[in-house]
């Protein structure tokens, strides 16, 4: 008998959200986006904040906008954000203010004062977590020294996700997947590190229940339903990290020496393990172990991503210059090679505004010639990109004691040809690029699975092969990235030095 279900996946990154319609026939997965929205920080005095009630009203808006183009029959729905950024709620279940934005600035040298309390060792022992001075962990412990009376009378934490699915169902609970994010959860006994947060006098009062991918929350509540119009029905917890979601989408085959990158403003790297790697070599590459669907890890490395020519992008606009995607590759793919080189984790570019002045300003710092147009800078940024990945899988490969031979792209960034091909160049991978709405994917497949209408995590990964078919680039000129590799290690050590 066949089958047609349709459900229902919010992505919201960093730049903007979706309400993506999934539609299953029991053979192929179709994706339509029925809802598309803006996201970024919103500065209020000298502080960047989420605009969450915005969010929250286009949540509902894209459900709206689902259940009309579905003809009335949405099955389910389901949140996926970005990490680390929570919310926090009182005794009454309201906010307590509004949640802050992880570019912002008061976690300046919190991590450096936390790391004096408890050493970087202990910390990495019992979270197995890349040190991001963005972390949930500084954060709450920047709120701790600045304004310590906010604490006090909160009484629930809430990752972001987890606080759009408690506004649609009235429980407050976490994703493990989006905990393990925080860098207060501890991988190896499945539970908050608590005790890690007690010897920085931190409330762990304040953390929710943990729920595993897939579970379903309940049904929608009857006024949010009443204010859009629709039915009741479930709410299942997807992979509700963003790159847990996109993950559980790459179109690998079982086994195989194979890694992901999930291309967009952030470009996390890494490999999907049974088990986290906590240990020496781990945390002096800085890696980390994050949750992943179906009990998995996700062993990699948070990088920078297309921030960077999405912020050169945003200031050229300010100025009237064209800033299409194709123009600018165009231009990049007719500029000199390897004229410019960046390290684009340098601290510098964590922060928006005037990028292309900072890309200039480290190319001075490093002497090097300053990018004079568009597709220099285009063409600097990307083949930067590709280096970074590069030197990742390297360290990958040194921490596992194993080849990795196939890099899948997925996300925003498989659909730039010129990118995926200097990716192949310079890691010497094959490159199997797509889907790139890997991310609303694997929210559907969770909700899917949690359903029953999939099985197995090897049956959904056939499913996305199937539906999405990858696009596949082979390396070439080999001896021109080797060089530059290795004049990108002699930059990084020059600007480190500079600054």
């Amino acid at each position: 008998m066949p089958v047609h279900v349709n459900f229902l996946a919010f992505d919201l990154g960093a730049e903007s959200g979706r309400a993506m319609l999934g539609r299953f026939d029991g053979e192929r997965l179709a994706l339509e986006e029925v809802h598309r929205f803006p996201n970024g920080p919103v500065r209020v005095l000298d502080s960047l904040h989420w605009d969450v009630l915005r969010l929250f009203g286009e949540l509902k808006r894209g459900l709206a906008a689902g259940a009309k183009q579905a003809g009335g029959s949405l099955t389910s729905a389901g949140v996926d954000t970005w990490g680390v950024d929570y919310a926090l709620l009182g005794a009454d279940g309201a906010l307590v203010e509004n949640p802050y934005h992880y570019r912002d600035s008061r976690t300046d040298g919190v991590m450096e004062k936390l790391l004096a309390i408890v050493p970087r060792e202990e910390v990495f022992e019992r979270t197995g977590i890349q040190f991001l001075r963005l972390n949930t962990l500084y954060q709450l412990y920047a709120l701790k020294l600045q304004r310590p009376h906010v604490l006090e009378r909160s009484h629930t934490l809430l990752m972001m996700p987890d606080l759009f699915h408690y506004w649609l169902t009235g429980r407050p609970v976490s994703e493990y997947t989006i905990a393990t994010t925080t860098q207060f959860y501890d991988p190896r006994c499945g539970l908050w590190a608590r005790d890690l947060l007690e010897k920085l006098h931190l409330p762990v009062r304040i953390l929710p229940g943990i729920v595993p991918p897939g579970t379903q929350l309940g049904s929608l509540l009857s006024s949010v339903a009443a204010d859009v119009g629709i039915r009741p029905m479930p709410v299942i917890v997807p992979a509700c990290h963003d790159t847990g979601s996109a993950v559980a989408a790459v179109p690998a085959q079982p086994g195989g020496d194979w890694a992901f990158l999930s291309s967009g403003t952030w470009s996390p790297l890494g490999v999907e393990l049974p088990a986290p790697i906590i240990n020496r070599a781990a945390l002096a590459l800085n890696f980390t172990n994050e949750g992943g669907a179906w009990s998995t890890t996700r062993l990699l490395k948070n990088l920078t991503g297309m921030w960077l020519l999405e912020e050169c992008r945003r200031e050229w606009a300010r100025e009237g210059m064209p800033t299409g995607y194709e123009g600018l590759c165009e231009a990049a793919l007719a500029a000199d090679p390897f004229r410019s080189i960046i390290d684009a984790d340098d601290p510098l570019f964590l922060s928006p505004g005037g990028m292309p002045g900072k890309i200039a300003a480290f190319c001075r710092r490093t002497g090097q010639p300053v990018p004079e147009d568009q597709g220099a800078f285009t063409r600097a940024i990307f083949e930067s990109l590709a280096l970074s990945y590069r030197c990742v899988l390297d360290e990958l490969r040194q921490i596992l004691g194993r080849n990795l031979r196939t890099l899948h792209i997925v996300g925003g960034g498989s659909r730039n040809p010129l990118l995926c091909q200097f990716t192949a160049d310079a890691t010497g991978c094959e490159v199997l690029a797509g889907p790139e709405e890997a991310t609303a994917i694997g929210n559907v497949l969770l909700q899917a699975m949690a359903l029953g209408y999939v099985g197995t995590p090897a049956e959904a990964r056939e499913l996305v092969r199937r539906s999405f078919p990858p696009k596949r680039y082979d390396p070439a000129r080999r001896e021109h990235w080797n060089e530059a590799a290795a004049r990108r290690k002699d930059l990084i050590t020059r600007a480190a030095a500079a600054s």
